[in-house]
């Protein structure tokens, strides 16, 4: 079973999390007309034409953990499972659900919502159904036997 990690209410660094969030979503369709979901900026890095920004973003996403590091002097507590075949699964479940969505949560939740996409609307619905579903049955039922 996983250890319980407490969450601290942080108001201050939510906001400047969602402000930059919200940034780099402007900022890649200002710059380059694409939407900034995390599956689409992924999959174009290795098949499409115009890797260069992908790539960038992408080490922009890695990078952010070391500079939190620099900053902060440690990194945030995280609660990682130590279930290489429950996270494979996992890791297998939401690569289909992103197949079958057509984008994964940040491209319909940052972005589609703020285009007012009906699309979007419905795939977020359904991403945070199952993902309630999900900590229903992992914590009420199979209780972290996973």
């Amino acid at each position: 079973m996983l250890p319980i990690v407490e969450t601290n209410f942080t108001p201050l660094a939510s906001l400047g999390g969602g402000i930059l969030i919200g940034l780099s979503a402007v900022m890649v369709m200002a710059l380059f007309g694409r939407i900034a979901g995390i599956a689409g900026i992924t999959a174009g890095a290795v098949t499409a034409g115009d890797r260069g920004w992908r790539i960038a973003f992408i080490a922009g996403l890695l990078a952010a953990p070391l500079l939190w590091l620099l900053v902060a002097g440690d990194y945030p507590a995280q609660a990682v499972s130590d279930n290489l075949w429950g996270m494979g699964f996992a890791g297998l479940l939401v690569g289909v659900g992103t197949a079958l969505g057509s984008g994964c949560t940040s491209g319909h939740g940052v972005c589609g919502l703020a285009r007012l996409s009906s699309r979007s609307l419905a795939a977020v619905v359904t991403f945070m159904a199952f993902a309630a579903g999900t900590v229903f049955v992992l914590r009420h039922v199979i209780g972290g036997a996973i």
